[in-house]
């Protein structure tokens, strides 16, 4: 695994230890990227599930100002601090071990809002509807942010869900990459 592109471009990634994560093969991480950018002029980025960390370093390198990288193993966030001074990258970066529903709370009390979110739970947790339902009810994505969700193929995502809108699915073997575009809303206006 390495850095495809952008100014850690080359630098090799280190893989977790054991056989817990399913890192992205770099031919899908390219291909995401060429879906969703490929460069960027900025943003914030969040990284669920984060394993390695590639996809979260991937967007820092083209151009995302800082990304927030969550995992619940401590060997992937060994392996993430690793890639991240790898790439001269850590500066733009928090790493926090948590579950992914107690990190997106946490996250919703600090009032940040993201770009561009990666969503990559193991295939066998249905939980992406619930984790971007969370997302929306606490209000952590702008307008027309972008959600990468990396999922088995088996597993046929809606085409629509409350406050997000399918953009694009593509197969790659038995991983699927469906990335949504959260629905730009306009307030409700009222006679007073």
């Amino acid at each position: 695994m390495r850095v495809i592109s952008g100014n850690a471009r080359g630098r090799a990634l280190k893989s977790v230890p054991g056989m817990s994560t399913r890192p992205t093969t770099d031919k899908v991480k390219e291909a995401i990227f060429s879906m969703i950018g490929p460069y960027f002029d900025g943003g914030k980025a969040l990284d669920l599930f984060a394993g390695t960390g590639g996809l979260g370093i991937e967007a820092l390198s083209r151009g995302l100002d800082s990304c927030i990288f969550i995992d619940r193993e401590k060997k992937s966030l060994d392996t993430i601090r690793h890639n991240l001074e790898a790439t001269k990258l850590a500066e733009r970066a928090e790493i926090y071990r948590n579950d992914a529903g107690r990190a997106l709370k946490a996250l919703g009390k600090r009032g940040i809002k993201f770009d561009l979110v990666f969503l990559d739970p193991p295939y066998r947790f249905k939980i992406i509807q619930e984790l971007m339902e969370t997302m929306r009810i606490l209000h952590l994505l702008e307008e027309s942010a972008t959600i990468v969700v990396e999922h088995d193929a088996d597993d046929v995502l809606p085409e629509a869900m409350e406050g997000f809108i399918l953009q694009r699915r593509s197969d790659y073997g038995d991983t699927a990459i469906t990335i949504y575009v959260c629905e730009e809303t306009s307030p409700v206006e009222t006679d007073l």
